[in-house]
Protein backbone atom coordinates (compact mmCIF):
# COMPACT_ATOMS: atom_id res chain seq x y z
CA UNK A 1 0.00 0.00 0.00
CA UNK A 2 1.03 3.54 -0.45
CA UNK A 3 0.06 7.28 0.51
CA UNK A 4 0.78 8.98 -2.38
CA UNK A 5 1.54 8.77 -6.41
CA UNK A 6 2.62 11.55 -8.57
CA UNK A 7 2.90 10.12 -12.50
CA UNK A 8 4.97 11.96 -15.10
CA UNK A 9 4.68 12.82 -18.65
CA UNK A 10 8.34 12.18 -18.27
CA UNK A 11 7.85 8.91 -18.08
CA UNK A 12 9.41 8.94 -14.14
CA UNK A 13 7.15 8.79 -11.31
CA UNK A 14 7.42 9.02 -7.42
CA UNK A 15 5.49 6.66 -4.90
CA UNK A 16 5.34 7.66 -1.38
CA UNK A 17 4.15 6.13 2.12
CA UNK A 18 5.19 2.38 2.05
CA UNK A 19 7.92 2.67 4.41
CA UNK A 20 10.61 5.17 5.00
CA UNK A 21 13.46 3.36 3.57
CA UNK A 22 10.98 3.24 0.26
CA UNK A 23 10.51 6.71 0.65
CA UNK A 24 13.76 8.11 0.37
CA UNK A 25 15.11 5.73 -2.60
CA UNK A 26 11.85 7.49 -4.42
CA UNK A 27 12.98 10.73 -4.02
CA UNK A 28 16.41 10.32 -4.35
CA UNK A 29 15.31 9.57 -8.29
CA UNK A 30 14.99 13.04 -8.65
CA UNK A 31 17.27 14.98 -6.08
CA UNK A 32 19.38 13.20 -3.23
CA UNK A 33 19.18 16.51 -1.35
CA UNK A 34 15.38 16.32 -1.30
CA UNK A 35 15.30 13.18 -0.01
CA UNK A 36 17.97 13.53 3.08
CA UNK A 37 15.39 16.37 3.58
CA UNK A 38 12.14 14.95 3.46
CA UNK A 39 12.35 13.24 7.06
CA UNK A 40 13.46 16.68 8.48
CA UNK A 41 10.32 18.89 7.13
CA UNK A 42 7.93 16.50 8.41
CA UNK A 43 9.30 16.51 11.62
CA UNK A 44 9.28 20.15 11.46
CA UNK A 45 5.45 20.30 10.75
CA UNK A 46 4.82 17.33 12.93
CA UNK A 47 6.54 19.51 15.66
CA UNK A 48 4.05 22.51 14.80
CA UNK A 49 1.04 20.20 14.52
CA UNK A 50 1.49 18.71 18.25
CA UNK A 51 1.47 22.69 19.21
CA UNK A 52 -1.70 23.18 17.66
CA UNK A 53 -3.40 20.48 18.92
CA UNK A 54 -4.42 22.01 22.03
CA UNK A 55 -5.46 25.07 20.06
CA UNK A 56 -7.86 23.30 17.86
CA UNK A 57 -9.29 20.91 20.75
CA UNK A 58 -10.24 24.11 22.60
CA UNK A 59 -12.96 26.02 22.54
CA UNK A 60 -11.80 30.15 22.20
CA UNK A 61 -11.09 32.01 24.84
CA UNK A 62 -13.83 34.94 23.12
CA UNK A 63 -14.93 37.90 25.34
CA UNK A 64 -18.04 37.53 26.91
CA UNK A 65 -20.49 39.96 25.23
CA UNK A 66 -22.54 42.38 27.23
CA UNK A 67 -25.26 41.43 29.34
CA UNK A 68 -23.35 38.97 31.08
CA UNK A 69 -23.38 38.74 34.98
CA UNK A 70 -20.82 39.27 37.36
CA UNK A 71 -20.46 35.54 38.57
CA UNK A 72 -20.35 34.70 34.84
CA UNK A 73 -17.81 37.27 34.33
CA UNK A 74 -15.58 35.85 36.91
CA UNK A 75 -15.91 32.70 35.64
CA UNK A 76 -15.05 33.57 32.49
CA UNK A 77 -12.17 35.34 33.29
CA UNK A 78 -10.64 32.28 34.97
CA UNK A 79 -11.56 29.95 32.32
CA UNK A 80 -9.75 32.48 29.50
CA UNK A 81 -6.96 32.69 32.17
CA UNK A 82 -5.95 29.16 31.85
CA UNK A 83 -6.42 28.79 28.13
CA UNK A 84 -3.75 31.74 27.95
CA UNK A 85 -1.73 30.14 30.70
CA UNK A 86 -1.86 26.69 28.58
CA UNK A 87 -1.52 28.20 25.40
CA UNK A 88 2.12 30.02 27.10
CA UNK A 89 3.12 26.87 28.17
CA UNK A 90 2.54 25.30 24.74
CA UNK A 91 4.51 27.96 22.78
CA UNK A 92 7.18 28.31 25.23
CA UNK A 93 8.16 24.92 24.86
CA UNK A 94 8.82 25.06 20.90
CA UNK A 95 11.27 27.91 22.20
CA UNK A 96 12.46 31.14 20.50
CA UNK A 97 13.36 29.61 17.35
CA UNK A 98 10.68 27.11 17.14
CA UNK A 99 8.29 30.20 17.32
CA UNK A 100 9.78 32.28 14.67
CA UNK A 101 9.67 28.84 12.78
CA UNK A 102 6.02 28.47 13.06
CA UNK A 103 5.03 32.40 12.57
CA UNK A 104 6.75 31.97 9.03
CA UNK A 105 5.25 28.84 8.71
CA UNK A 106 1.78 30.26 8.59
CA UNK A 107 2.39 33.45 7.43
CA UNK A 108 4.24 32.30 4.38
CA UNK A 109 2.85 31.16 0.80
CA UNK A 110 3.42 27.34 -0.01
CA UNK A 111 5.65 28.35 -2.73
CA UNK A 112 7.99 30.12 -0.61
CA UNK A 113 8.03 26.95 2.23
CA UNK A 114 9.14 24.45 -0.10
CA UNK A 115 11.15 26.30 -2.29
CA UNK A 116 13.03 26.55 1.07
CA UNK A 117 13.33 22.73 1.69
CA UNK A 118 13.79 21.55 -1.68
CA UNK A 119 14.95 21.49 -5.34
CA UNK A 120 13.01 18.96 -7.31
CA UNK A 121 10.11 20.20 -9.07
CA UNK A 122 7.95 16.54 -8.73
CA UNK A 123 7.96 17.00 -5.17
CA UNK A 124 7.51 20.32 -4.59
CA UNK A 125 4.54 19.79 -6.66
CA UNK A 126 3.49 16.92 -4.74
CA UNK A 127 3.31 18.65 -1.26
CA UNK A 128 1.82 21.89 -2.74
CA UNK A 129 -1.04 19.85 -3.64
CA UNK A 130 -2.28 19.65 0.57
CA UNK A 131 -2.24 23.55 0.26
CA UNK A 132 -4.77 24.04 -2.75
CA UNK A 133 -7.35 21.17 -2.00
CA UNK A 134 -10.74 22.82 -1.24
CA UNK A 135 -9.80 26.64 -2.07
CA UNK A 136 -9.36 29.86 -4.28
CA UNK A 137 -6.22 30.08 -2.86
CA UNK A 138 -2.98 30.35 -4.94
CA UNK A 139 0.40 28.64 -3.26
CA UNK A 140 1.86 31.86 -3.83
CA UNK A 141 -0.52 33.79 -1.28
CA UNK A 142 0.40 34.66 1.68
CA UNK A 143 -0.86 32.72 4.60
CA UNK A 144 -1.32 29.69 2.19
CA UNK A 145 1.51 27.83 4.02
CA UNK A 146 -1.07 27.35 7.27
CA UNK A 147 -3.56 25.26 5.08
CA UNK A 148 -0.49 22.98 4.24
CA UNK A 149 0.08 22.55 8.32
CA UNK A 150 -3.62 21.70 8.32
CA UNK A 151 -3.80 19.53 5.83
CA UNK A 152 -0.99 17.24 7.50
CA UNK A 153 -2.38 17.48 11.02
CA UNK A 154 -4.74 14.54 10.91
CA UNK A 155 -3.96 11.83 13.36
CA UNK A 156 -5.13 8.20 13.65
CA UNK A 157 -3.79 5.78 16.68
CA UNK A 158 -0.70 8.11 17.40
CA UNK A 159 0.06 8.42 13.34
CA UNK A 160 0.68 12.03 12.12
CA UNK A 161 -0.51 13.01 8.84
CA UNK A 162 -3.15 10.68 8.16
CA UNK A 163 -6.42 11.76 7.47
CA UNK A 164 -8.80 8.98 8.15
CA UNK A 165 -11.46 10.02 10.74
CA UNK A 166 -11.14 11.72 14.23
CA UNK A 167 -13.52 10.47 15.59
CA UNK A 168 -12.61 9.42 18.61
CA UNK A 169 -12.18 12.70 20.15
CA UNK A 170 -15.61 12.65 21.15
CA UNK A 171 -17.82 9.58 20.78
CA UNK A 172 -15.12 7.03 21.39
CA UNK A 173 -17.39 3.87 20.90
CA UNK A 174 -18.24 4.26 17.50
CA UNK A 175 -17.15 1.45 15.42
CA UNK A 176 -15.84 1.55 12.44
CA UNK A 177 -13.68 -0.12 9.96
CA UNK A 178 -10.81 1.46 8.47
CA UNK A 179 -8.68 0.18 5.51
CA UNK A 180 -4.78 1.19 5.97
CA UNK A 181 -6.40 4.20 8.42
CA UNK A 182 -7.34 6.24 5.15
CA UNK A 183 -10.40 4.83 3.93
CA UNK A 184 -13.79 3.74 5.50
CA UNK A 185 -15.48 0.44 4.48
CA UNK A 186 -18.37 0.80 2.50
CA UNK A 187 -17.36 4.33 1.74
CA UNK A 188 -17.74 7.89 3.83
CA UNK A 189 -21.64 7.15 4.24
CA UNK A 190 -19.95 4.72 6.65
CA UNK A 191 -18.65 7.45 9.23
CA UNK A 192 -22.29 8.59 9.58
CA UNK A 193 -24.07 5.97 10.11
CA UNK A 194 -22.02 4.79 12.81
CA UNK A 195 -22.28 7.96 14.66
CA UNK A 196 -26.04 7.92 13.47
CA UNK A 197 -25.82 3.91 15.75
CA UNK A 198 -23.90 5.29 18.55
CA UNK A 199 -26.08 8.33 18.89
CA UNK A 200 -29.41 6.07 18.87
CA UNK A 201 -28.08 3.89 21.52
CA UNK A 202 -27.39 6.93 23.60
CA UNK A 203 -31.06 7.56 23.53
CA UNK A 204 -31.15 10.68 20.40
CA UNK A 205 -34.24 10.58 17.80
CA UNK A 206 -32.53 11.30 14.19
CA UNK A 207 -34.66 12.49 11.37
CA UNK A 208 -33.33 12.59 7.88
CA UNK A 209 -34.78 14.12 4.65
CA UNK A 210 -36.52 16.53 6.67
CA UNK A 211 -35.57 20.25 5.32
CA UNK A 212 -35.31 22.46 8.44
CA UNK A 213 -37.37 26.50 7.14
CA UNK A 214 -35.94 28.73 9.55
CA UNK A 215 -35.27 28.56 13.58
CA UNK A 216 -37.79 29.66 15.48
CA UNK A 217 -36.94 32.55 17.84
CA UNK A 218 -39.31 34.16 21.02
CA UNK A 219 -39.72 37.67 21.02
CA UNK A 220 -37.27 37.82 24.12
CA UNK A 221 -34.01 36.72 21.23
CA UNK A 222 -33.48 33.25 22.45
CA UNK A 223 -34.02 30.18 19.81
CA UNK A 224 -36.47 27.84 21.00
CA UNK A 225 -36.30 25.21 18.08
CA UNK A 226 -36.96 24.96 14.15
CA UNK A 227 -39.78 25.30 11.79
CA UNK A 228 -39.92 21.98 9.29
CA UNK A 229 -40.60 22.46 5.31
CA UNK A 230 -43.64 20.85 5.99
CA UNK A 231 -44.95 23.06 9.32
CA UNK A 232 -44.19 21.12 11.99
CA UNK A 233 -42.99 22.94 15.03
CA UNK A 234 -39.66 21.13 16.73
CA UNK A 235 -39.22 22.73 20.00
CA UNK A 236 -35.72 22.63 22.02
CA UNK A 237 -34.50 24.29 24.85
CA UNK A 238 -31.30 24.39 21.91
CA UNK A 239 -30.08 24.78 18.61
CA UNK A 240 -26.78 23.70 17.33
CA UNK A 241 -26.49 24.35 13.26
CA UNK A 242 -24.29 22.47 11.47
CA UNK A 243 -24.72 24.57 8.21
CA UNK A 244 -22.63 27.16 7.05
CA UNK A 245 -23.01 30.31 8.96
CA UNK A 246 -24.06 32.25 5.79
CA UNK A 247 -26.98 29.90 5.48
CA UNK A 248 -27.68 29.52 9.14
CA UNK A 249 -27.50 33.58 9.54
CA UNK A 250 -28.89 34.51 6.30
CA UNK A 251 -31.35 32.09 5.29
CA UNK A 252 -32.42 30.27 8.87
CA UNK A 253 -32.12 32.98 11.25
CA UNK A 254 -35.29 35.79 11.46
CA UNK A 255 -32.49 38.70 10.57
CA UNK A 256 -34.31 41.39 12.98
CA UNK A 257 -32.25 39.56 15.72
CA UNK A 258 -29.00 40.21 13.84
CA UNK A 259 -27.10 42.86 14.85
CA UNK A 260 -26.44 44.72 11.54
CA UNK A 261 -22.36 44.56 11.91
CA UNK A 262 -22.78 40.73 12.77
CA UNK A 263 -24.98 40.52 9.53
CA UNK A 264 -22.63 42.23 7.31
CA UNK A 265 -19.51 40.54 8.22
CA UNK A 266 -20.99 37.17 7.85
CA UNK A 267 -22.41 38.22 3.92
CA UNK A 268 -18.82 39.38 3.43
CA UNK A 269 -17.35 36.10 4.21
CA UNK A 270 -15.24 34.58 1.74
CA UNK A 271 -16.67 31.37 0.61
CA UNK A 272 -15.15 31.36 -2.42
CA UNK A 273 -14.17 27.64 -4.00
CA UNK A 274 -12.41 26.23 -6.71
CA UNK A 275 -13.40 22.68 -6.19
CA UNK A 276 -15.20 20.24 -8.77
CA UNK A 277 -16.04 16.86 -7.28
CA UNK A 278 -16.16 14.15 -10.17
CA UNK A 279 -17.41 10.75 -9.45
CA UNK A 280 -16.97 7.91 -11.89
CA UNK A 281 -17.39 4.55 -12.41
CA UNK A 282 -14.67 2.71 -14.76
CA UNK A 283 -14.32 -0.69 -16.14
CA UNK A 284 -11.23 -1.68 -15.54
CA UNK A 285 -8.23 0.20 -13.16
CA UNK A 286 -6.08 2.62 -14.63
CA UNK A 287 -2.95 1.89 -16.27
CA UNK A 288 -0.41 4.83 -15.78
CA UNK A 289 2.09 4.31 -18.49
CA UNK A 290 4.91 5.53 -16.13
CA UNK A 291 4.51 2.30 -13.99
CA UNK A 292 3.56 -0.35 -16.73
CA UNK A 293 2.49 -4.02 -15.00
CA UNK A 294 1.93 -6.84 -16.72
CA UNK A 295 -1.55 -7.43 -15.16
CA UNK A 296 -4.53 -5.27 -14.15
CA UNK A 297 -4.64 -5.91 -10.78
CA UNK A 298 -4.24 -3.43 -7.66
CA UNK A 299 -0.93 -2.23 -7.35
CA UNK A 300 0.52 0.63 -4.67
CA UNK A 301 -0.12 2.98 -7.08
CA UNK A 302 -4.09 2.53 -6.95
CA UNK A 303 -4.24 2.97 -3.61
CA UNK A 304 -2.82 6.25 -2.95
CA UNK A 305 -3.70 9.36 -4.00
CA UNK A 306 -2.72 9.91 -7.41
CA UNK A 307 -1.47 13.50 -8.02
CA UNK A 308 -2.48 14.53 -11.56
CA UNK A 309 -0.85 17.41 -12.98
CA UNK A 310 0.86 18.29 -9.82
CA UNK A 311 4.65 17.96 -11.81
CA UNK A 312 5.62 21.67 -10.61
CA UNK A 313 4.40 24.32 -8.33
CA UNK A 314 4.29 26.09 -11.92
CA UNK A 315 1.31 23.85 -12.94
CA UNK A 316 -0.73 24.72 -9.59
CA UNK A 317 -0.35 28.49 -9.91
CA UNK A 318 -1.35 27.95 -14.41
CA UNK A 319 -4.37 26.27 -13.43
CA UNK A 320 -5.24 28.54 -10.30
CA UNK A 321 -4.38 31.81 -13.02
CA UNK A 322 -6.96 30.34 -15.56
CA UNK A 323 -9.71 30.41 -12.31
CA UNK A 324 -8.77 33.95 -11.44
CA UNK A 325 -9.09 34.96 -15.06
CA UNK A 326 -12.90 33.57 -14.82
CA UNK A 327 -12.09 30.06 -17.07
CA UNK A 328 -12.24 26.80 -15.50
CA UNK A 329 -8.47 25.58 -15.57
CA UNK A 330 -7.55 24.78 -18.88
CA UNK A 331 -5.55 22.18 -17.60
CA UNK A 332 -6.56 21.35 -14.20
CA UNK A 333 -4.60 19.69 -11.58
CA UNK A 334 -6.47 16.89 -9.70
CA UNK A 335 -6.15 14.17 -7.04
CA UNK A 336 -7.48 10.92 -7.82
CA UNK A 337 -8.47 8.15 -5.45
CA UNK A 338 -9.96 4.79 -5.94
CA UNK A 339 -10.80 4.07 -2.99
CA UNK A 340 -12.75 0.71 -4.55
CA UNK A 341 -9.30 -0.68 -4.72
CA UNK A 342 -9.03 -0.89 -0.77
CA UNK A 343 -12.83 -1.84 -0.58
CA UNK A 344 -14.55 -4.28 -2.40
CA UNK A 345 -17.98 -3.72 -1.02
CA UNK A 346 -18.43 -0.71 -3.10
CA UNK A 347 -18.35 -1.50 -6.30
CA UNK A 348 -19.38 -4.99 -8.62
CA UNK A 349 -16.32 -7.37 -9.56
CA UNK A 350 -14.40 -6.55 -12.34
CA UNK A 351 -15.36 -2.64 -11.98
CA UNK A 352 -13.95 0.36 -9.63
CA UNK A 353 -14.82 3.85 -8.34
CA UNK A 354 -12.79 7.00 -9.23
CA UNK A 355 -13.44 9.97 -7.13
CA UNK A 356 -11.56 13.05 -8.56
CA UNK A 357 -11.14 16.59 -6.88
CA UNK A 358 -10.74 19.30 -9.31
CA UNK A 359 -9.12 22.29 -9.22
CA UNK A 360 -9.84 24.91 -10.16
CA UNK A 361 -13.41 25.63 -11.36
CA UNK A 362 -14.97 29.33 -10.50
CA UNK A 363 -18.72 29.55 -9.33
CA UNK A 364 -19.78 31.56 -11.99
CA UNK A 365 -17.73 30.98 -15.52
CA UNK A 366 -17.31 34.17 -17.01
CA UNK A 367 -17.32 31.83 -20.52
CA UNK A 368 -20.30 29.80 -19.77
CA UNK A 369 -22.72 28.02 -17.28
CA UNK A 370 -22.62 25.20 -15.14
CA UNK A 371 -26.24 25.13 -16.00
CA UNK A 372 -25.50 24.15 -19.04
CA UNK A 373 -24.98 20.71 -20.25
CA UNK A 374 -22.85 20.84 -22.93
CA UNK A 375 -20.51 22.68 -20.84
CA UNK A 376 -20.78 20.44 -17.79
CA UNK A 377 -19.58 17.83 -19.93
CA UNK A 378 -16.84 19.93 -22.20
CA UNK A 379 -14.69 20.08 -18.56
CA UNK A 380 -15.34 16.60 -17.29
CA UNK A 381 -13.87 15.53 -20.79
CA UNK A 382 -11.15 18.29 -20.09
CA UNK A 383 -10.31 16.70 -16.99
CA UNK A 384 -10.42 12.77 -18.45
CA UNK A 385 -8.31 13.56 -21.17
CA UNK A 386 -5.73 14.96 -18.62
CA UNK A 387 -6.04 11.51 -17.07
CA UNK A 388 -5.70 10.05 -20.50
CA UNK A 389 -1.97 11.71 -21.35
CA UNK A 390 -0.77 9.76 -17.89
CA UNK A 391 -3.14 6.91 -18.21
CA UNK A 392 -3.75 5.76 -21.63
CA UNK A 393 -7.03 3.71 -21.72
CA UNK A 394 -8.33 5.84 -19.09
CA UNK A 395 -11.34 7.47 -21.45
CA UNK A 396 -12.06 4.19 -22.93
CA UNK A 397 -12.85 2.93 -19.68
CA UNK A 398 -15.43 5.28 -18.02
CA UNK A 399 -18.75 3.68 -17.31
CA UNK A 400 -20.63 7.41 -16.06
CA UNK A 401 -19.68 9.70 -13.81
CA UNK A 402 -21.32 11.87 -11.60
CA UNK A 403 -19.92 15.72 -11.32
CA UNK A 404 -20.10 18.30 -8.59
CA UNK A 405 -19.39 21.29 -8.92
CA UNK A 406 -19.37 24.18 -6.71
CA UNK A 407 -22.93 25.70 -7.44
CA UNK A 408 -24.08 21.98 -6.50
CA UNK A 409 -22.46 21.47 -4.28
CA UNK A 410 -24.37 24.61 -2.49
CA UNK A 411 -27.48 23.25 -3.59
CA UNK A 412 -27.43 19.76 -2.82
CA UNK A 413 -25.02 19.76 -0.18
CA UNK A 414 -25.64 23.41 1.32
CA UNK A 415 -22.22 24.20 1.19
CA UNK A 416 -22.24 27.68 0.66
CA UNK A 417 -20.09 28.95 -2.60
CA UNK A 418 -19.45 24.69 -2.76
CA UNK A 419 -16.46 25.68 -0.12
CA UNK A 420 -15.93 22.25 1.39
CA UNK A 421 -14.57 23.70 4.65
CA UNK A 422 -17.49 25.76 5.38
CA UNK A 423 -15.41 29.60 4.93
CA UNK A 424 -11.96 30.34 3.59
CA UNK A 425 -9.22 28.80 5.52
CA UNK A 426 -6.96 32.21 5.73
CA UNK A 427 -5.61 33.50 8.65
CA UNK A 428 -8.12 36.07 8.80
CA UNK A 429 -10.85 33.66 9.09
CA UNK A 430 -9.49 30.93 11.70
CA UNK A 431 -9.27 30.66 15.72
CA UNK A 432 -10.84 33.97 17.31
CA UNK A 433 -12.14 35.78 14.19
CA UNK A 434 -13.91 32.25 12.68
CA UNK A 435 -16.74 32.75 11.19
CA UNK A 436 -16.10 36.25 12.40
CA UNK A 437 -14.39 38.54 14.90
CA UNK A 438 -16.17 38.56 18.03
CA UNK A 439 -18.14 35.31 17.60
CA UNK A 440 -15.56 32.77 17.48
CA UNK A 441 -16.88 30.37 20.91
CA UNK A 442 -19.79 28.91 19.10
CA UNK A 443 -22.25 30.82 20.49
CA UNK A 444 -24.40 33.30 18.35
CA UNK A 445 -26.31 36.88 18.81
CA UNK A 446 -29.41 34.43 19.31
CA UNK A 447 -29.42 33.33 22.63
CA UNK A 448 -29.36 29.26 23.01
CA UNK A 449 -28.56 29.14 19.52
CA UNK A 450 -24.96 27.72 18.56
CA UNK A 451 -22.80 26.92 15.42
CA UNK A 452 -20.83 23.05 15.93
CA UNK A 453 -19.82 22.84 12.18
CA UNK A 454 -16.96 23.27 10.00
CA UNK A 455 -18.05 27.62 9.49
CA UNK A 456 -16.52 27.98 13.20
CA UNK A 457 -13.25 26.93 15.67
CA UNK A 458 -11.27 25.28 14.35
CA UNK A 459 -12.26 25.18 10.49
CA UNK A 460 -12.46 22.36 7.56
CA UNK A 461 -11.59 18.60 7.44
CA UNK A 462 -12.99 15.42 7.85
CA UNK A 463 -12.76 15.79 12.07
CA UNK A 464 -15.28 16.51 14.91
CA UNK A 465 -13.07 19.17 16.53
CA UNK A 466 -15.92 21.86 16.01
CA UNK A 467 -18.77 19.82 16.97
CA UNK A 468 -16.64 18.47 20.08
CA UNK A 469 -15.69 22.12 20.95
CA UNK A 470 -19.40 23.36 20.38
CA UNK A 471 -20.73 20.62 22.91
CA UNK A 472 -18.50 21.56 25.71
CA UNK A 473 -19.25 25.19 25.54
CA UNK A 474 -23.15 23.75 25.39
CA UNK A 475 -22.44 21.70 28.31
CA UNK A 476 -20.71 24.21 30.24
CA UNK A 477 -23.74 26.78 29.73
CA UNK A 478 -26.16 24.56 31.13
CA UNK A 479 -23.80 23.63 34.12
CA UNK A 480 -23.52 27.28 35.03
CA UNK A 481 -27.05 28.14 34.18
CA UNK A 482 -28.27 25.06 36.67
CA UNK A 483 -25.63 24.96 39.41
Amino acid sequence: MASSFTPSLDGRYMLLGQSDGQDHSEISKFSKRDADAYFRYEAHLQKFSKVLDFVLDSPTPEILHEGASTVDLLRHKLQRSKFWAQCLGHTLSLGQKGMVDLMELLLSPTSKVLDKWFESNLLKGTLAGDAIIGSMMNINTPGSGYVLLHHVMGETDGDRNIWSCRTHWFLPNINIKLIVNMHVEGGMGAVSLAICKAAKEAGVHIETDTEVLKVMVEDSGRANGVLLADGTEVHSSVVLSNATPYKTFMELVPQEFLPVEFLCAIKHSDYSSGTTKINVAVDKLPQFHCLKTNHAEVGPQHTATVHIGFESMENIISACQDAYNGIPSQRPVMEMTIPSSLDNTISPPGKHVISLFTQYTPYKPSNGSWDNAAYRESFAQRCFNLIEEYAPGFCSSVIGYDMLTPPDLEREIGLTGGNIFHGAMGLDSLFLMRPIKGWSNHKTPIQDLYLCGSGSHPGGGVMGAPGRNAACVVLQEFKNRYQ
